[in-house]
């Protein structure tokens, strides 16, 4: 009868080991599918919905905060790395939808664009066969998607000439409300070195033809047809982040892969992109990001540029 009541308090003990380690195993999993929650935060969206499926019911992924004081100081220590003691930036990066900036560096700098300097050719062609030949607009798609996707300099400059060139181009510009002193353009497709333009310029040609202007919006249904179709040639013919055109190979199995629509330049000692981003949180943001620096690798600027624009896909409303 004795060894019964011996036994029992190690079986009872060996049951309180036993639950224990399975109290702490399951600790231990909810612990690793937190942190396995924000890791799939940084992943493309199709991985991340992907993901999420295979959570528990009821259990939500995290998202990193971000906030746009992250990103400040993210891009600024990008900025004054050493590597670009001598380089001269200049950045805007602001939400379609809201009168703010995110980040601001240099926005009113006269910088060398390189082929950014197509965006003004092609906004320009754009506004000008709208207001003179408005049956022709839809014509132009291969041709404004040939320069700004993949770049085509003699197409550049030809459109640029069939506007009839650089005068006419700077009053269609003015036409859509956009600052023609804070520009130089000489050419239509950014080849020479004497075209300038500002981050702030650029930017403002990118909302322009992505948002109606307060006295298009009563306009008369008639109006709106032909200005909406402007805007989609000029938003369709931007290369896609991971997919085509000049993008094709950046941003690959990132986020931002599909959901930037940009336009790049490339000179020697010159790099820029512009154009379109979408973030959860802020929506469409336009962007503009040129940098000047002789002697420089423009492979060391161009990843430089990619990371400043991964660090902005990730920033949200903290």
């Amino acid at each position: 009868m004795g060894k019964p009541k011996t036994q029992a308090p190690i079986r009872l003990s060996r049951v309180v080991i036993t639950l224990t380690t399975l109290t702490t195993g399951i600790s231990l999993e909810n612990f690793n599918r937190a942190e396995a929650n924000v890791v799939q935060a940084f992943q493309p969206a199709e991985s991340a919905a992907s993901a999420s499926q295979s959570l528990p019911f009821g259990v939500q992924p995290i998202r990193p905060r971000f906030c746009q004081g992250d990103l400040d100081t993210a891009i600024t220590s990008i900025v004054n790395n050493p590597s670009f003691k001598t380089a001269k930036w200049g950045i805007v990066i602001k939400p379609i939808a809201e009168p703010g900036s995110l980040y601001q560096h240099n926005p009113n700098i006269n910088l060398i664009p390189a082929s950014n300097i197509k965006l003004l050719t092609t906004a320009a062609a754009l506004q000008f066969y709208t207001e003179n030949r408005p049956e022709k607009l839809a014509s132009l798609g291969n041709l404004v998607t040939a320069v700004n996707r993949y770049s085509n300099n003699p197409k550049a400059n030809l459109l640029l000439r069939r506007i009839g060139g650089e005068k006419a181009a700077m009053t269609a510009l003015a036409n859509m409300g956009v600052d023609t002193s804070a520009y130089r353009q000489v050419d239509g497709s950014g080849l020479s070195r004497n075209n300038r333009a500002t981050p702030s310029t650029l930017v403002g040609v990118l909302e322009k033809m992505y948002v109606r202007r307060p006295n298009e919006v009563n306009a008369e249904h008639s109006l709106l047809q032909q200005i909406q179709p402007k805007r989609d040639l000029f938003y369709n013919s931007l290369a896609i982040a991971g997919v085509n055109g000049t993008l094709r190979g950046r941003f690959l199995n990132t986020p931002v892969q599909g959901r930037l629509f940009g336009k790049t330049g490339t000179l020697r000692g010159v790099r820029s992109l512009s154009g379109y981003l979408q973030n959860p949180d802020y929506g469409t943001i336009a962007f503009s990001i040129v940098v000047n620096q002789p002697g420089q690798s423009g492979q060391r600027l161009t990843q430089a540029i990619d990371r400043i624009l991964l660090k902005t896909s990730q920033v949200n409303r903290c």
